[in-house]
């Protein structure tokens, strides 16, 4: 798994990962710490690991909260998380921020994840501002990703990590009301593994409509990068961007090209490339745009890609 790691921080807090029963050791102060939870160090159910939490820290002071592996032994969903959490929300009123699935492939392959819906999160903390969400599609219909269109007025930064995002939670986020959204981060994945959005499932984010503060997005990690290139060279929504991201896929010279011809990209603080299929040309066309308008392109991790070989292309993220 590339581009994948646990934080060391999260919701600009450090991530401390709370001590397994039986260590008395100091703990930081409730609202220092984006507290983690992983079920990983010990065989114990989440439950438990979640009274034990509620028993050490003072749940009224947390703002974020970062859930690793929830199991012990065989994989399990994280619909009985969820349904935990959002069941105990009340006792939340200061959390922020919430990373569901901080999970590495150690510890289970991203796209092997057994995810559920994570709607009742949006309306169980409607004073949620960040919300992260790593796992897709694992191809067992009933332990997928799901979310419903819902109007959120606090989220201001939204990210999936996935080796294959659903088609239907690409429209969904579409279909959402979420006027305070600052962040977005999409990363679709491959098609072997659930990822099955299409260019048109994006047309809602691509048109800015709905998203009025929307300033950083990313639509990454999929194999039809070249095709979404194409899109956003002339999405009304780039017009008010300060950070722009199409890493991690298959992108090559005719996203590329597309994006070089299309709207002006001159406004942007940040484009991320990397992970890219570029020729030298192409390559040589988007250091200029940065050099002459002061522009960050991020062109790292270029594989340099013989159309002739007819070799396939992969994104970064997968299985």
């Amino acid at each position: 798994m590339i581009d994948i790691d646990h934080p060391c921080s999260f919701h600009h807090l450090p991530v401390f990962t709370l001590p397994e029963p039986g260590d008395d050791r100091p703990l930081p102060a409730a609202d220092a710490t984006a507290w983690r939870l992983d079920c990983g160090w010990e065989e114990q159910e989440f439950t438990a690991l979640w009274r034990h939490f509620l028993e050490r820290v003072d749940p009224a002071q947390v703002r974020a909260l970062v859930i690793g592996p929830w199991w012990h032994g065989d994989y399990s969903s994280l619909a009985p998380v969820v349904e935990l959490i959002t069941s105990d929300a009340a006792r939340f009123p200061a959390l922020r921020a919430l990373f569901l699935a901080d999970v590495v492939g150690e510890e289970c392959e991203v796209s092997w994840l057994r995810m559920c819906d994570i709607t009742p999160v949006l309306q169980a903390f409607p004073l949620l501002e960040e919300l992260v969400v790593r796992g897709g599609g694992s191809g067992l219909d009933e332990e997928t990703l799901e979310l419903r269109p819902v109007r959120h007025e606090a989220l201001k930064a939204l990210r999936f990590e996935s080796g294959g995002l659903p088609g239907h939670v690409v429209r969904a986020v579409g279909a959402c009301e979420l006027p305070a959204l600052e962040r977005l981060e999409l990363w679709l994945g491959s098609q072997w593994y659930a990822g099955d959005a299409t260019v048109a499932d994006l047309a809602p984010l691509l048109s800015g409509g709905g998203l009025p503060r929307l300033r950083h997005l990313g639509i990454q990690n999929s194999e039809i990068q070249d095709e979404i290139a194409a899109a956003v060279a002339s999405a009304p929504v780039v017009a008010q961007l300060d950070f722009l991201a199409l890493s991690m896929g298959t992108l090559g010279d005719t996203g590329g090209l597309a994006l070089l011809e299309g709207q002006p990209l001159t406004h942007l603080d940040g484009l991320d490339l990397h992970h890219h299929y570029f020729s030298d040309e192409v390559m040589e066309r988007f250091k200029e745009l940065s050099e002459r308008h002061d522009v960050h392109v991020d062109l790292s991790e270029a594989d340099h890609w013989d159309p002739e070989d007819d070799e396939p292309r992969y994104v970064a993220v997968s299985e």
